[in-house]
């Protein structure tokens, strides 16, 4: 079963440990959520411009009320978000681990 939704989702730069524990990269395509499965695929879709990323969870999060997502620097960019930081998305769970 392919699961979706939509939420607001923001977006981390800074260099860390993960929940993975594997060290965040900026420049990976991962994301943070607070229950998917590590390794998860998701593909994401900015539903201001149409633009999509598929990204892997590595990490837990976000902890801000309406969030679902927290994407690294480096899949906003992908979807066009990182200037105004938080956008409106689109996910699909394509492939859980």
């Amino acid at each position: 079963m392919i699961e979706s939704g939509s939420c607001e989702a923001s977006y981390y730069w800074e260099s860390q440990p993960t929940a993975s524990g594997e060290q965040f990269d900026p420049s990976e395509l991962t994301a943070a959520h607070k229950t998917l499965p590590m390794g998860s695929k998701v593909r994401v879709t900015n539903k201001n411009n149409g633009k999509d990323v598929v990204v892997r969870i590595n990490d837990r999060g976000p902890y801000v009320g309406g969030r679902c997502l927290d994407l690294s620097k480096a899949a906003m960019a992908e979807v066009g978000g990182t200037g105004s930081g938080v956008i409106p998305v689109r996910y699909q769970i394509l492939a859980r681990r």
